[in-house]
């Protein structure tokens, strides 16, 4: 599947409060958890709703958008290290090796896309508060969902958009939600942008590949030409991050307990490494359909391919008002 499923509402829920959530998103990126850990959320969300009697809807796609965010790294220098904390001891006594986990506190906000055909109107109210509950007792990315304290806090309740009805009115919906998710930025797929670098630096060195194109948007390289410094991430190019997008295979698929020590012996197992692209952040008001900011999965096991897509399109023009 490379677009995003059918759905007739959004359910956001605003404003939670994570604490200690997983800032190593992949082997080779950290600073927010990777997608792949807000689709097991929204997975495990519609096994426990079901189990809960709430089976008339389905979770297609999940968007996130933050609105705060404070890795627990140390301050100062251009070097930064993880705060980590010590283990307890082992059994004989001895001192426990310290394994290194980055960890971040979040304020952010959760958009599941439901498919729900036939949610009788006068029971959504009750589903949304048993969802919402569901979702504070819960991990995401790791993280602890702590509930607000302060007043202005309390007021971000968990709201739904209905866009059963025409174009119009789901363009009215999508726009009311977005100004509600303001201040914020909206994280969504760049894949066309590892494209458009490759050609730039084949331009010049043809033996350039696809993972020399993601290392180049991963940092800002300074060069002195006609008298001054020059960045290669010039005014308006965006907010671009490198991000992991699901797993590659390694392996044939294995046959479901065959393989010791697996985490579920019932389903069949395939050794995978991280997959990668550039994502960017930009605020929801910048969005012009759900389908830009809505994360979805896509499997493709003959392929080996297990991805999360997203399926943002820049604009002609950055400065257009949506």
């Amino acid at each position: 599947m490379n677009t995003c499923p059918a759905f007739t509402h959004l359910l956001v829920v605003p404003h939670l409060h994570i604490q200690n959530a997983n800032a190593i998103s992949s082997p080779l990126t950290h600073g927010f958890p990777s997608m792949t850990a807000f689709l097991g959320l929204m997975w495990a969300l519609e096994r426990k709703a079901c189990s809960l009697g709430i089976d008339r809807m389905a979770f297609n796609a999940v968007g996130v958008v933050n609105h705060g965010w404070q890795e627990q790294v140390t301050e100062g220098g251009f070097v930064k290290s993880f705060r980590l904390t010590r283990n307890p001891v082992d059994k004989d006594g001895s001192t426990a090796a310290i394994v290194e986990e980055g960890r971040i506190h979040l304020d952010l906000s959760l958009v599941f896309a439901l498919n729900a055909e036939d949610w009788p109107e006068d029971q959504r109210q009750s589903d949304v508060s048993t969802i919402a509950n569901l979702i504070s007792g819960m991990r995401i990315a790791g993280g602890t969902v702590f509930a607000p304290d302060k007043p202005w806090q309390r007021r971000h309740q968990p709201f739904i958009a209905d866009f059963t009805s025409d174009g119009d009115d789901r363009h009215r919906s999508f726009r009311e939600a977005c100004v509600r998710l303001l201040p914020g930025s909206a994280l969504v797929a760049r894949d066309d942008l590892i494209e458009q670098r490759l050609a730039q630096l084949q331009a010049s060195t043809p033996t350039a590949t696809r993972l020399d194109a993601w290392l180049s948007l991963s940092r800002t390289d300074w060069h002195y030409t006609d008298g001054r410094w020059q960045s290669s991430r010039p005014k308006g190019s965006g907010w671009i991050v490198p991000i992991p997008v699901g797993y590659g295979a390694l392996s044939a698929l294995h046959p479901a307990g065959s393989v010791r020590n697996a985490r579920d012996g019932r389903t069949p197992f395939r050794f995978v490494e991280s997959l990668y692209s550039a994502g960017e952040w930009i605020g929801p008001h910048r969005l012009r359909s759900p389908q830009q900011l809505l994360w979805y999965a896509d499997s493709q096991p003959g392929d080996g391919l297990y991805r999360c897509r997203n399926d943002y399109a820049p604009t002609i023009a950055a400065t257009d008002t949506p």
